[in-house]
């Protein structure tokens, strides 16, 4: 009894063990800024490997989330634990949980210059450049999750991290429409960032890009007018960003040279897209309730595609528990919770991506899950106006917008 008691003396006494008694994760969370660190990897086995492996490395990025995570996702699962209200609030306290957020960004400016580095080499050709291109554009793509993490904090200081985590992506609107516009309308047809039950990924790509930059605009200029402040004061958060990627942008050029411009492109281009294809699936086809003043139901959880695989989660702060997150938007990853309510993916964000490029696969696999969400009736759906007649015969539903 004694020794039992020694034993949880000294488990009490060790940071390292009431860590992990509070969180078993909590190392594995390191997986996050770990990924620039892969992707160094990745430029160094390019740079100094044989040259028969150099395309290998080169589409390192790619082959680690289309082929080896979704891989680990299956053979590992799922982890449908939720900490206690006491445990959320020793999470929520515990520094070493921002400090990992924040290492990502210092990691991924390395990984960056690292990149132009090889890139601007004289025997790295074209093909090779882009394919580096698309590796970094997961980095800075994957770094979106990072800036959306920060730019939830109350702090101004976290929102100029988030901007600086944006930087590379030149995506910088999102700092301000994702908290103070998505937030408000998720799950909603007047969402840029909600996808409809039967619209296309390559429908939803442009209209999410440019509703969320005009979403943006409105949100800071609204900002701005209570401030008695024009949109073009220097007080404008949007100019903050453009400029803070601007200098990034300038500085890589400056030290590289002009020959890393499709390297630039690329890694924007792929990162984005990569973003906005988490964007469509987090949503898709699930709608609040129109009430009868005309504004939307709170959002709840079934508002939100979730899924628990343990090894997505690790990567992206447990952005698949989205119920919680909009719930709670300023509750950090740590003590997101799961609830059992709220619909289901098949698999995590990485195995779900590619079927999210090919549009029959992706409605084969979702469209009955939106069907079985809403207990068959799809009135309650937020589906695609182009494909609303189709979609209703498809299931055998009578539309009640035709009376």
């Amino acid at each position: 009894m004694n020794a039992k008691v020694k034993v949880e003396e000294l488990l009490s006494q060790n940071p390292i063990a009431q860590g992990l008694q509070l969180d078993k994760k909590r190392y594995l969370w390191l997986l996050s800024p770990a990924l620039p660190v892969l992707g160094m990897g990745f430029l160094a086995g390019y740079q100094y490997g044989p040259k028969a492996t150099k395309k290998l490395f080169a589409l390192g990025g790619p082959l680690l989330l289309h082929v080896i995570i979704p891989t680990i996702d299956a053979l590992v699962g799922t982890d449908e634990n939720n900490p206690s209200d006491e445990q959320i609030k020793k999470l929520v306290s515990d520094p070493y949980y921002d400090r990992i957020v924040k290492m990502f960004v210092p990691l991924q400016y390395a990984a960056n210059f690292f990149a132009g580095y090889v890139v601007s080499r004289k025997e790295t050709p074209l093909l090779d450049q882009l394919l580096i291109g698309c590796t970094m554009g997961l980095i800075n793509g994957i770094g979106v999750n990072t800036a959306h993490e920060l730019c939830h904090r109350p702090k101004r200081a976290d929102h100029y991290w988030s901007h600086v985590t944006l930087a590379p992506l030149g995506y910088n609107h999102f700092r301000i429409e994702h908290p103070y516009g998505h937030h408000k309308r998720a799950a909603t047809p007047e969402d840029p960032a909600t996808s409809k039950m039967g619209e296309t990924f390559y429908e939803f790509l442009p209209r999410t890009i440019s509703g969320g930059l005009k979403s943006a605009i409105q949100i800071e200029k609204h900002r701005l007018n209570r401030k008695g402040e024009s949109f073009f004061s220097l007080k404008n958060e949007l100019f903050h960003g453009a400029a803070i990627s601007a200098t990034f942008h300038a500085t890589m050029l400056k030290l590289y040279g002009k020959k890393i411009l499709p390297f630039l492109a690329i890694q924007s281009l792929y990162g984005v897209t990569l973003f906005e294809m988490v964007n469509y699936l987090e949503h898709y086809g699930l709608l609040r309730e129109k009430k009868e003043d005309g504004s939307y139901s709170r959002t709840m959880p079934e508002h939100s595609w979730n899924n628990n695989n343990i090894t997505t989660n690790l990567f992206l702060y447990q952005l698949q528990r989205h119920s919680d997150h909009h719930a709670y938007p300023t509750r950090p990853f740590q003590a997101l919770r799961n609830f059992e309510e709220a619909p289901v993916l098949p698999s995590g964000y990485a195995t779900m991506l590619i079927p999210v490029l090919i549009p029959k696969l992706w409605f084969k696999i979702m469209d009955k899950r939106v069907f079985d969400h809403y207990g068959g009736d799809l009135n309650k759906a937020n589906i695609h106006p182009k494909r609303r007649a189709k979609i209703f015969k498809k299931f055998g539903v009578i539309d009640k917008l035709l009376g």
